[in-house]
């Protein structure tokens, strides 16, 4: 199990308690006008879109492979793995290469967002447990609400989003 579903676990047992083991940095972007954030030592780089190398038999939202130095890294478009309209990339759309554990090994995998927006400090006074509203899967990709500036932040749990399944087939490729 990883550290954050963990964190998730606990928080739903001891409800706004465990919320504040969230606290901490976030580099935060947007996908379709709306303001999220991962852990920031999930972070590996920021690059700008790069030509993508399509891979045969993946889901929609895997766009395909990039070449980084030399690693061959697998590409997800989040707006598509959120069930979100499409986008043409521009100027500001930018790669967000984290780290998730998978089986054997640490696997990088690009996240494709609209733009990045800053790296924020989090208290744990400013996170709420997510919403219950829609399917867990759904649900369980996001870690809490932060409300920072008078902004709602949704912080996703990267491991959740990138799962499993995926996982293998990224160790794999």
């Amino acid at each position: 199990m990883t550290l954050a579903a963990e964190k998730t676990d606990r928080r739903a047992g001891e409800g706004l308690q465990g919320v504040s083991e969230l606290a901490g940095k976030y580099l935060t972007f947007t996908l379709a006008n709306e303001e999220y954030g991962v852990g920031i030592l999930k972070v590996r780089e920021i690059i700008g879109v790069m030509e993508i190398t399509a891979v045969p038999h993946t889901p929609p939202y895997i766009k395909g492979v990039i070449n980084l130095r030399g690693r061959v890294i697998p590409v997800m478009d989040l707006r598509l793995k959120f069930g979100m309209a499409a986008k043409a990339y521009d100027e500001r759309t930018c790669v967000i290469v984290v780290e998730v554990q998978g089986r054997n090994s640490a696997v990088q995998v690009g996240m494709v967002v609209d733009s990045v927006s800053e790296v924020v400090n989090i208290a744990g006074s400013e996170i709420e447990p997510p919403p219950s509203m829609g399917s867990s899967s759904e649900s369980d990709n996001i870690l809490g609400m932060a409300k920072v500036k008078g902004e709602v932040k949704i912080l996703l749990d990267v491991d959740r989003v990138v799962g499993e399944g995926l996982l293998r087939q990224f160790e794999e490729m």
